[in-house]
């Protein structure tokens, strides 16, 4: 049902007209944002070499679209390929290298004040 501004109850937004903004990962198209609705969001992201970081409240679910290379998740590196889809649960340190592009859920949508990076020299002691 439509709200009292006559919205239609669903949103359709194009990927092409969304400047990418850079962060952790690499480079981020968000299609779907906060600003949008807080349950879920939708990126289109480019990562070659990220840094590793987590999120308290989030759950990420990553799928490859093209290109290949590793995420680290929890300290197993996992080997990317087209189609391949992971499920990453709230407090798990994790990072991606190589090349690839990747759809990435998060949910609840993505808050950057829930985006931490690890700090490397205290990961390694």
């Amino acid at each position: 049902m439509p709200d009292s501004e006559n919205k239609p109850p669903y949103l359709v937004k194009r990927a092409a007209g969304i400047p990418p903004v850079e962060c952790p990962c690499g480079s981020s198209i968000r299609i779907i944002t906060r600003d949008d609705t807080p349950v879920a969001g939708f990126h289109i992201t480019h990562i070659q070499d990220s840094q590793r970081h987590y999120h308290r409240r989030t759950t990420e679910i990553y799928h490859i679209l093209e290109g290949h290379g590793f995420l680290e998740v929890a300290g197993d590196i996992i080997p990317l390929e087209p189609g391949l889809t992971l499920l990453i649960n709230p407090g798990v340190p994790h990072r991606g290298y190589g090349d690839f592009k990747t759809i990435v859920v998060p949910v609840p949508a993505f808050d950057p004040a829930d985006e931490f990076l690890v700090d490397e020299a205290r990961s390694l002691a």
